[in-house]
């Protein structure tokens, strides 16, 4: 399993554990990004789409800083950019 791979497992149990995730997917996005001067760093660039009734009642900026809340002890050393798709379920067609 590659150390991004194994991020991506701790990324979801701490959204998981924040969230009711009815759906939630991350891609390593890294590659795109070789070279970039933050990729030297050691940290991925990500994916995130997550589908969850907690979002309801929250405008898209409140939604991304739930994210970022619950990802942060992963921030900026894990991860350097995080790409979010925050959706309520009834935006999702769930």
């Amino acid at each position: 399993m590659s150390t991004n791979e194994e991020r991506i497992k701790l990324f979801k149990t701490d959204l998981e554990q924040a969230f009711t995730a009815l759906q939630l997917s991350i891609e390593d996005e890294s590659h795109l990004h070789a070279g970039h001067a933050g990729a030297a760093s050691g940290g991925g660039h990500f994916r995130l789409r997550i589908v969850a009734p907690e979002f309801d009642s929250l405008p898209t900026v409140a939604r991304h800083r739930a994210v970022y809340a619950a990802l942060n002890r992963h921030i900026p050393k894990e991860i350097h950019a995080l790409t979010i798709s925050a959706l309520t379920p009834k935006e999702a067609s769930l």
